[in-house]
């Protein structure tokens, strides 16, 4: 049975933490989270990866429904890669606050100096 998230909870959150305990798992104890972690950075980085490149062809091809999907699974993997440097989502949070309202020329721009 899926575990259940209370709706007022930020599911970004409440999954990373669920990869953290998975991350924390002791050899022999699978999942495919743990997984990945004892695969290592390369197989991590290979998912994101891979994942963002089915986003991309999700978009073109416009099927939204196809599109929620693999979003979904690009943010699951994202949130493993996180998970392996112990970057909280939060740190994602202040950075994009920090760019809000900036235009993306400004931001980058600023971040060359």
């Amino acid at each position: 049975m899926a575990e259940q998230v209370n709706p007022r909870e930020d599911i970004l959150e409440a999954v990373y933490q669920i990869v953290l305990e998975r991350k924390a798992m002791a050899d022999g104890e699978k999942s495919y989270v743990k997984s990945l972690f004892d695969r290592g950075l390369d197989k991590i980085l290979s998912k994101v990866g891979e994942e963002a490149t089915e986003t991309a062809v999700a978009g073109k091809g416009g099927d939204k429904d196809e599109l929620v999907y693999e979003v979904a699974d690009l943010f699951f993997h994202v949130l493993v890669l996180l998970g392996y440097y112990d970057i909280p989502p939060e740190k994602i949070y202040a950075e994009l606050r920090r760019r809000f309202g900036m235009s993306g020329i400004e931001e980058k721009a600023n971040r060359s100096k």
